[in-house]
């Protein structure tokens, strides 16, 4: 169970992986040594699943985001299995869910255009069959956050 300071320690991490362990102990009112040891805990307990830098997709020339929504082919465990395997495969898939409703499964994709978006598709389509594809290009990012909200944690 997460308590006040493990909220406030991953409330930091999340905005700012750099932060060095002494600061996140100053900001939240620990000693060093204890506060190390909660982030040991959290990363052993799979709370804390890694640390990054989040980068800016269009000063890496990848600035269009694909989101693509698909039908599977069949339902069938098989079926799953290949197509988990083909999303891994591409790196331009950065995300992939499994929803309810008229759409099986959302990916979201990043690439610098439509001629790459198109690549990335026909690399897909050999990988794995599908009753259906739909691509939607966005025309502009107005939310984008990695920040989890914590006031459910620990409750």
């Amino acid at each position: 169970m997460l308590d006040a300071f493990d909220r406030k320690i991953l409330d930091l991490l999340q905005r700012d992986a750099s932060l060095s362990v002494a600061e996140i102990a100053d900001k939240v009112g620990l000693s060093t040594t204890p506060c190390w040891r909660r982030i040991r805990n959290l990363e052993d307990a799979g709370v804390i699943r890694g640390r990054v830098a989040v980068l800016d997709p269009v000063s890496l020339n990848i600035g269009v985001t694909v989101f693509v929504g698909v039908k599977a082919g069949r339902h069938a465990a098989d079926w799953l299995q290949t197509f988990a395997a083909a999303v891994q495969d591409i790196e331009e898939v950065t995300e992939v869910y499994r929803l309810s409703g008229e759409i099986d499964y959302l990916l979201k994709i990043v690439v610098p255009d439509i001629a790459a978006y198109d690549d990335v598709y026909k690399r897909l389509i050999k990988k794995t069959d599908f009753a259906d594809v739909s691509s939607f290009f966005s025309m502009e990012e107005i939310k984008s956050t990695n920040v989890l909200p914590l006031k459910y944690a620990g409750v």
